[in-house]
């Protein structure tokens, strides 16, 4: 798990907010944000990070340990997913593993298409909110999983536009410009592909559906 993972599973574990984890660690609140957003702590900071997540979320009981979310489909950077690729349920096409309790209603996506890299790696999955929480204008300049209005699904940096319609950046392919979005998913983690633990079991029955949980390499 990278840092800012680390972090956000020490925050939902004790429920503490980005005030009180920066008191618990010595530090300023703009600091945890900033770890938050990627930035690197110093070799010291990064040591109480590990102990506390050792602390509050490693060695928590296992039956409280492992925890669910639904995968709901695919995500497009480079690779586009196609408009009414996928009839999902509600209750998604797999759950997928997470070694942390997450806030309630979190939905995943797997990345297809390597245009975000290096963040973003073809198979990865991404965790977001299952509703938009904030206005657009909140989010420019911010990666996020984002639907545009021909229901397109894509991972990008949402910059702004004219008339409500914005760009959509990556970091090694050319922009898609001058689009309408109908949602935006902020993204609260992320895991690479060969942190997924694969099963050929079937799941146990979630919300009157069963399916088959991903597998690893």
């Amino acid at each position: 798990m990278t840092i800012d993972q680390k972090i956000r599973a020490i925050m939902t574990a004790t429920g503490w907010k980005q005030q009180k984890l920066a008191e618990v660690l010595k530090v300023s609140q703009s600091t945890v944000n900033r770890w938050l957003s990627g930035s690197e702590p110093e070799g010291h900071r990064r040591d109480a990070i590990n102990e506390l997540f050792d602390q509050v979320v490693a060695h928590a009981p296992r039956e409280t340990s492992t925890f669910t979310v639904p995968l709901m489909g695919y995500v497009g950077a480079g690779a586009e997913v196609e408009p009414d690729f996928e009839q999902v349920p509600p209750e998604g096409l797999e759950q997928v593993h997470v070694p942390f309790q997450l806030p309630d209603d979190m939905i995943a996506f797997m990345v297809r298409g390597d245009s975000m890299l290096p963040m973003f790696e073809d198979g990865m999955v991404i965790i977001v909110f299952r509703e938009q929480r904030r206005p657009l204008e909140s989010f420019y300049g911010e990666r996020a999983v984002v639907r545009t209005i021909d229901g397109r699904r894509f991972v990008k940096t949402i910059i702004k536009g004219e008339d409500g319609r914005v760009s959509l950046l990556s970091w090694n392919a050319q922009p898609i410009q001058d689009v309408e979005l109908t949602w935006i998913g902020e993204i609260f983690t992320f895991f690479p592909a060969s942190a997924i633990r694969r099963e050929s079991r079937r799941i146990e029955r979630r919300g009157g559906i069963q399916g088959q949980l991903l597998k690893s390499p």
